[in-house]
């Protein structure tokens, strides 16, 4: 499989405007991946060492009640980011992600990139603040979610 290179990184949405340098760094800790319809990528309250970035499909996102399963909260489509919790401690997913299409992507190391967030505090604060601002977005769609009255996740372009 080819390798990704900063110029691939330069035109995923979540990463534009990053310094190429940067760039450069980050794609030590990727790969070209394809998922297939139905395959969970994470589980919840289990380790989190990955994000993707989704280039084709979809990802529900969702979590385990007592009284209804699982249910989704969020479904992530393409130019969307899947997974934040490698990057804050307990690094532990906080839901459960599953294909629901086949998906294409890059898939990230998250324990790598936490490494070179660390040998590089520019790199880190410059990841560190854009999945900051994602997570409030998702929060936001979230709080929405919340209060209207059929309870129907986000779409995907809600989420971009």
């Amino acid at each position: 499989m080819t390798m990704v290179t900063a110029d691939d990184l330069k035109r995923e949405p979540f990463l534009s405007g990053m310094r190429t340098a940067d760039l450069t760094r980050l794609a030590t800790a990727a790969r070209f991946t394809v998922v297939p319809e139905g395959r969970r990528l994470f589980e919840e309250r289990t380790p989190a060492e990955r994000f993707w970035l989704l280039q084709e499909g979809t990802v529900d996102v969702d979590l385990h009640t007592p009284d209804r399963g699982r249910v989704v909260i969020e479904t992530l489509g393409p130019g969307s980011v899947v997974g934040w919790s490698w990057l804050f401690r307990p690094h532990l997913w906080r839901f459960g992600g599953v294909a629901t299409t086949p998906v294409t992507g890059i898939e990230f190391d998250g324990r790598l990139a936490r490494t070179l967030c660390a040998i590089d505090p520019s790199l880190g604060y410059e990841l560190t603040r854009r999945f900051g601002e994602l997570i409030v977005e998702r929060l936001e769609a979230a709080r929405t979610w919340l209060t209207t009255p059929t309870g129907t996740p986000p779409t995907p372009s809600a989420m971009l």
